[in-house]
């Protein structure tokens, strides 16, 4: 799913799809993708909407990541499950069970398990869930001891939620599942959340619930985009690829910049950024493609996006900084 504006994620999705913003200086969507070959999926397909060229322009045909890619543009935005609606006739061939993965969250969740999760179910869907520690900013699912769905809580407050499973819009389904969707009597946007698994719970239909253990962050807004790159570098994020040269309390030999310069902790240097003397580096910390660190800079805990820049003398701490037109043109 490709086709979402990133509103929250403004003004870095002004003029770039949120799927397309680096991670570790390659595109959430890129990395995605990547995973779903690493778990054996050989067929995409990704809709688009919003910079639908930049979506394309960092997948091609999938065939450098292991897939074949299809896109479909939506003229009007048909939401979560209106979308999938859109490309049914991809997703069900007779007996073959799919995935839909939001194409603007990072994660390293094992999807190889998800799909077994799914068939030891036998239920319509199997929907990715994550712990998390403030249920204020989720929707949670309440379940029973097996795992079946039982219900939903929008945002609740803490001291009356009934469970701490969050939906991560990861999900394994069968094509059954398009028998529940709404049809004539409503029109689209169509909501996953508000109009199929209520469908489903009303029909008494069983579906489930599976725990994702390893790494999932929505990077949904600011704070939690920065904190997604800085994990990234640290490996708390098991990504398949990162971009550039990593440094560990020092730069990596391969590059050339000022002897002078500091680096400590953890250092992802992209390819073509320029380091100037005397600067101090202190990870984690993305430096993007093409960027500049001026003289004498301090630098911690940050994302350079491509070809931002810190002139000569500047400090940025926990913060992001970026040249838009740069990101949107794709150079990087």
């Amino acid at each position: 799913m490709a086709a979402g504006l990133g509103t929250r994620l403004r003004p870095i999705t002004h003029a770039i799809p949120k799927p397309v913003v680096p991670v570790g200086n390659v595109a959430i969507v890129e990395q995605l993708v990547r995973l779903l070959a690493a778990a054996g999926v050989g067929e995409v397909i990704a809709n688009l909407h919003w910079f639908p060229d930049q979506v394309r322009g960092r997948l091609g045909d999938g065939s450098e990541l292991g897939v074949e890619i299809t896109y479909r543009e939506e003229e009007e935005l048909l939401g979560t499950a209106g979308g999938v609606r859109n490309v049914a006739d991809f997703l069900t061939a007779p007996g073959e069970d799919f995935l839909v993965l939001a194409g603007d969250a990072l994660t390293d969740a094992d999807l190889t398990a998800l799909a077994a999760a799914h068939r030891a179910n036998d239920g319509v869907a199997t929907l990715g869930v994550k712990k998390v520690k403030d249920v204020s900013e989720y929707g949670v699912i309440v379940t029973g001891a097996d795992g079946r769905i039982q219900g939903f809580q929008e945002k609740p407050d803490p001291a009356e939620a009934l469970s701490d499973l969050c939906n991560c819009m990861i999900y394994a389904f069968s094509p059954e599942i398009f028998d529940y969707f709404p049809r004539g009597e409503m029109p689209d946007p169509v909501d996953f959340a508000n109009d199929v698994f209520p469908a489903l719970l009303d029909g008494d239909v069983p579906f489930y619930v599976h725990e994702i253990e390893t790494y999932w962050n929505d990077v949904g807004t600011l704070p939690e985009y920065l904190q997604g790159n800085l994990d990234a570098v640290d490996g708390e994020v098991q990504l398949p690829e990162l971009a550039g040269d990593l440094g560990i309390d020092g730069p990596p030999g391969e590059l050339a910049i000022p002897a002078d310069v500091e680096v400590s902790g953890r250092v992802l240097f992209g390819s073509g950024c320029e380091i100037g003397a005397g600067a101090v580096l202190t990870g984690p910390l993305v430096i993007g493609a093409g960027s500049r660190i001026g003289a004498g800079a301090q630098v911690k805990e940050a994302l350079l996006l491509p070809g931002a820049l810190v002139p000569d003398g500047g400090v940025l701490a926990r913060g992001i900084a970026g040249d838009s037109a740069r990101l949107a043109s794709g150079d990087w």
